[in-house]
């Protein structure tokens, strides 16, 4: 069917629904003289009247009649499928990939995606552990999640979690044979936990910072993981020292299973951000999940 017969037949529903040609034009948003002219070139091209004008009304012949019953179901048909793609177009809906840190995915995002879903039963989330600073647009995520300082300033950045600190720790077994580190540079005499970056293959190099003193240490050990569960096991165990973010160590600490050293030379650094790109349009999943990480001083 041309493209001309599709917007005839429309024109022709509306004035036999409307029983009017001003009502009709107004509705159609068309002036009363093109859709008298558009009826027209649609009866000639038929060769039969569709409409019967009188100087009060409009009403559709015996032929208008059956046109009537056969086409305006199926427009009425079209509008509500189009209406129904209008209202999946503004459900959340669809998979929202972001990349992480280990310890940022554990304690900022999986609490918030656990609450949401539930509520969300078309929204998916895939969590991708990385340590590396990923292009999210070359790696086609959605979004990141790293310190504030690690976000590129052309990216849009939401705070999702407070300020936080790193924490140098040791089980008392182990401080039992060995002395407690007073700078650093101590750490050259101790067994400590390496971790291993995925990205690049290499082995983290721990950062400490005092004033305006920036110190890094390459530290040696028995032991090199790549994953933050298993220092954090290790350093339990007493068989060495680990250097890990001190909200997941804080209940050990209280507890007396972990102790603390080098806790001056640990400054607050900036927490984790959700980034993605500026000129991203985010979609109503992507939207509710940003609301939801959103930090607001709630979390410690």
């Amino acid at each position: 069917m041309k493209r001309e017969t599709v917007n005839d037949l429309v024109a022709f529903v509306a004035v036999a629904r409307e029983g009017s040609f001003t009502r009709a034009a107004a509705k159609l948003g068309v002036s009363q003289s093109a859709l008298s002219h558009t009826i027209r070139s649609l009866e000639e091209r038929l060769g039969i009247r569709l409409l019967a004008r009188t100087t009060r009304k409009v009403a559709p012949t015996e032929a208008g009649e059956r046109l009537l019953r056969s086409a305006g179901p199926r427009f009425d048909e079209i509008d509500a499928e189009l209406a129904a793609l209008n209202e999946l177009r503004d459900k959340p809906a669809g998979t929202i990939r972001i990349t992480s840190a280990e310890y940022s995915a554990e304690a900022v995002l999986w609490p918030a995606v656990a609450k949401l879903l539930p509520d969300y039963p078309d929204i998916k989330v895939e969590i991708i552990i990385d340590y590396g600073l990923t292009d999210i647009v070359a790696e086609r995520y959605d979004a990141g999640v790293r310190s504030g300082e690690q976000v590129a300033k052309d990216m849009i950045a939401v705070r999702i979690g407070p300020d936080t600190r790193i924490a140098v720790v040791g089980a008392p077994s182990y401080f039992a044979k060995h002395s407690r580190p007073k700078k650093p540079q101590d750490l050259a005499h101790h067994n400590c936990i390496n971790l291993r970056l995925p990205t690049y293959g290499g082995v983290y190099v721990w950062e400490f910072e005092k004033g305006r003193r920036e110190v890094k240490v390459r530290v040696e050990g028995q032991l090199v993981f790549n994953n933050i569960g298993l220092r954090l096991n290790a350093v339990l165990a007493g068989l060495g020292l680990a250097y890990l973010p001190e909200g997941l160590v804080h209940p050990h600490l209280n507890a007396g299973r972990l102790i603390r050293v080098l806790a001056d030379w640990c400054p607050p650094y900036s927490g984790p951000h959700l980034y993605y790109p500026s000129r991203r349009q985010p979609t109503p999943a992507f939207a509710l999940l940003v609301e939801a990480l959103r930090y607001r001083g709630r979390r410690a």
